[in-house]
């Protein structure tokens, strides 16, 4: 073996080991990594860097474009309302989950079925209080899992099937052909992870959660005429889920419903009173179908995508001090309208329009973002501080993203478009139409996925270029003794072991000339070997890297590389026994 083989080699063992036992960032081990083959002369520049310009990479960093342009308008919503609905346990959301993305995924590519449900999974959990990383995890698997019952499914498919018929033209796959194989592994993933995930998955929450904190801010919401919310009940309506959140009254023409009960069916300009802290009043203002309850927020010089929501505490030089809101003309003195009041961890009974401001009162305005350095030094205020990157939906523009998003789809189930020219479309149309402005788009994509995504397939590259995966491979293929089923379970263990350290893709291309020879070899058909090579590339449970849709739920269940390998090497090695059973049942030796 060349001494480049070893360098690929003794380069892959150390980032899937510093991976393993360290907590650095994957983008930095894996570009480490391509940096070392790149300066020991391993890969050149062009070969080093591919990944940046790989077709699937640039799709991923798109898709988190058009997602962002569901997010903005609150379209995300939609999808948990209506896929998702209200789990009593854990073990059923994570079934509820589950079923439709394995359904969608294949049918679709997984990745932007996971990417446009990361972001409803985090409000769905939140609304339901569960646990968002025992939740990630399953909605990767159960892609994967559905990925594999269709030629279109994954990419991985694709590419081993297009291998095939270069070979043979008689050789290529139907449309459904592969559920032979799909319907036995959905079924095995979801059975392992309903029975075991309750041991197997973390259950972390974030180091600050800011749902301690102490203030309790009032705020009123009106019900929109003819909207989303009117003639269901507070608990269907999810206006009892909010953690931090308590419905204190309904002003209905004016009569007043104290101890609103769940099961009070809400009317058209309904004015709803809660207490809450924080974050719960800003996903208030994010449900479709309620608006907050003053007018100012109409007269505001401002598109409402475009304001953003600050915090403000009031000092005792505020001429605002001893009046009411509406009385002392707080929009037109600020350009702000106060969406809801905190003072001492008090219930304010009053409208908000009605209260008298004290010093020290704290307020959560919607205003625009020159507000924060207009009044960044004002004696008017103590404090001023933007909460992140928050700001008011455009709910009315969450038709237009759906239907952006179908025709995206549309687009690809026909082969009208390749899924990067469909979702750069969907990106710009997302743009053209303002579901998301530039800025929002820019800060959209989450470069860190991207990063490892790139670098491992220049770390792929090296593995293929300087021959050590194909010295490996032969090396183990000749244990078999030339029995058929004992290549087959070592070119599935291969093509895992090479998924879960490069890509699916990459590994199924490596290992597809490897099988090809053993089957010639064997004198034994190459069908059941292409299939094992499809399945075995795209069960890539045991690692995050070895899984686009893995890595985009990595951070997002705030999980640790163990996490993966934990719960994913047993299920890897069940889906390999099923395989390894079935596959040559359908497709003889």
């Amino acid at each position: 073996m060349t001494f480049d083989a070893w360098f690929s080699i003794a380069i892959m063992i150390f980032c899937f080991s510093t991976l393993v036992l360290s907590h650095i960032s994957p983008d930095i081990i894996m570009s480490a990594g391509l940096t070392l083959l790149l300066v020991f002369g391993i890969l050149d520049p062009q070969e080093a860097l591919a990944g940046f310009s790989n077709e699937g990479m640039l799709t991923v960093a798109v898709l988190y474009i058009v997602v962002a342009g569901l997010t903005e308008t609150g379209a995300v919503g939609w999808i948990v309302q209506s896929l998702l609905g209200r789990p009593r346990s854990m073990p059923q959301a994570q079934f509820r989950l589950m079923l439709p993305v394995s359904i969608l995924s294949a049918f679709l590519n997984n990745t932007p079925v996971v990417a446009i449900f990361i972001p409803a999974v985090k409000d769905w959990a939140k609304a339901h209080r569960l646990t968002i990383s025992k939740l990630m995890i399953p909605l990767s698997y159960a892609s994967i899992a559905g990925g594999t019952c269709t030629l279109i499914g994954t990419s991985t498919n694709l590419v081993v099937n297009g291998m095939l018929q270069e070979q043979n033209i008689n050789f290529g796959l139907s449309m459904f052909e592969l559920l032979w194989i799909g319907a036995p592994i959905v079924i095995v993933v979801f059975t392992f992870l309903l029975i075991f995930s309750r041991w197997l998955l973390p259950e972390r929450t974030p180091a600050l959660n800011r749902n301690n904190d102490v203030r309790q801010y009032t705020v009123e919401m009106k019900v929109d005429m003819n909207g989303a919310l009117e003639g269901k009940s507070i608990e269907n309506a999810g206006l009892r889920q909010l953690p931090g959140l308590f419905l204190i009254e309904i002003e209905r023409a004016e009569q007043i419903i104290p101890a609103v009960s769940p099961q009070e069916i809400i009317r058209s300009n309904d004015r709803l009173t809660f207490a809450g802290d924080i974050d719960s009043v800003i996903d208030l203002q994010k449900i479709r179908g309620l608006t907050p309850a003053t007018r100012q927020i109409f007269k505001l010089d401002s598109k409402r995508s475009d304001r953003s929501f600050v915090e403000a505490v009031v000092s005792n030089t505020c001429p605002m001090i001893g009046k009411t809101i509406q009385k002392g003309r707080f929009r037109s003195r600020y350009n702000a309208v106060i969406i809801a009041i905190a003072r001492n961890g008090k219930q304010l009974k009053q409208k908000i329009g009605d209260i008298k401001l004290l010093p020290g009162d704290t307020l959560l305005l919607e205003t625009r973002a020159s507000f924060m350095q207009q009044q960044h030094n004002s004696r008017d205020f103590f404090l001023i501080s933007e909460i992140g990157n928050s700001h008011p939906l455009d709910h009315k523009r969450a038709p237009i993203a759906l239907g952006i998003v179908v025709l995206m789809i549309i687009a690809v189930s026909f082969a009208w478009l390749s899924m990067l020219k469909a979702s750069l479309l969907a990106a710009g149309l997302m743009i053209i139409t303002r579901c998301l402005d530039g800025r929002a788009a820019r800060l959209a994509p989450d470069w860190q996925i991207l990063v490892v995504i790139a670098t491992a397939f220049g770390i792929g590259a090296a593995v293929h270029k300087t021959g050590a995966a194909t010295i490996i491979a032969e090396t183990l293929t000749s244990l078999t003794y030339g029995d058929p089923w004992l290549t087959l379970a070592m070119v599935f263990l291969l093509t895992a072991g090479f998924t879960a350290m490069a890509t699916n893709n990459v590994a199924a291309v490596l290992m597809f000339p490897i099988a090809l020879e053993a089957a010639n070899t064997l004198q034994v058909s190459i069908m059941p070997f292409a299939i094992t090579i499809m399945v075995a590339a795209s069960a890539s449970f045991s690692t995050p890297i070895g899984y686009q849709t893995n890595l985009m739920v990595f951070n997002a269940g705030g999980y640790r590389f163990k996490d993966f390998f934990r719960v994913g090497f047993p299920l890897t090695i069940l889906v390999g026994l099923v395989t390894l059973l079935i596959t040559p049942l359908i497709w003889k030796f």
